[in-house]
């Protein structure tokens, strides 16, 4: 053979792998896997419609999806930031930060679908949705209502019912960019750094659901680029937890 297609056959066939490879891991969801994400409307798309990724909530009993994804929140409209890179939310930039920007220090209160809060200086409306896929796409969102979609902080909540205390369950998020996450008032998940939305690519520590009401609090930031979320709880042995009620009051 040939001496420079004896170095070039191997690049070949080992570009190939991990060209596989790449195509495999892309089909989750589960566990650190990427997850095929809803595509972004096209330039022509003007329609700034909600209904065209969500549903309005209803008094219907809503439980998680097959996967155990949580797809019932309110959803704040975002709190503009000045943010032009990722890589600046560390730990301690996004404690302050969504500590500053905190639309209330009550981290068991439960907005009211319409109402409106201020966040430093801005009036935000919350928005009582279902999506209708496994994550929240808050980049569709903000297009849809025709807000900033870049350099924001949205503020999540929702109510799970539980009908049995559920003992050493983990909550497993994914989020573009940087988030965290609060249990009953509690923090529970902090995920820092310039991320991709990957299904469970953080876990908490154990937690317990309660019997009965249990209130899931959240804040997602982005810089440039897209963001969205996706929460589940997990149980000991990793499987989803599905047997849970969500409702937005």
């Amino acid at each position: 053979m040939c001496k420079k297609y004896k170095y070039v056959l191997p690049f070949i066939v080992l570009s190939g792998l991990q060209l596989g490879g790449l195509t495999v891991f892309a089909q989750g969801p589960g566990p650190g896997q990427r997850i095929p994400l809803p595509p972004i409307p096209i330039k022509g798309d003007t329609t700034h419609t909600l209904s065209r990724h969500f549903t309005p909530a209803s008094a219907a009993k809503k439980t998680p999806d097959a996967k155990g994804f949580i797809q019932r929140w309110l959803v704040l409209e975002p709190v503009k930031k000045d943010i032009v890179r990722n890589n600046i939310f560390t730990d301690n930039y996004l404690r302050t930060t969504f500590s500053a920007d905190n639309f209330s220090p009550d981290y068991t209160a439960v907005p009211r679908n319409g109402e409106t809060v201020n966040v430093g200086n801005q009036d935000l409306k919350w928005y009582a949705l279902d999506s209708k896929t496994f994550n929240v796409n808050l980049y569709h969102f903000t297009y849809a209502l025709n807000k900033p979609k870049y350099g924001i902080l949205v503020w999540l909540v929702t109510v799970i019912d539980s009908p049995e205390e559920i003992k050493n369950v983990r909550m497993a998020a994914g989020c573009n960019s940087g988030s965290m996450w609060w249990l009953n008032g509690q923090e529970a998940l902090l995920l820092s750094g310039d991320r991709d939305m990957i299904a469970d690519n953080g876990t908490s520590a154990r937690l317990t659901l309660k019997k009965g009401r249990n209130i899931i609090r959240g804040a997602v930031i982005n810089g440039p680029g897209m963001a969205n979320f996706c929460v589940r709880f997990i149980d000991e042995k990793g499987s989803p937890v599905k047997n849970l009620s969500i409702s937005y009051e």
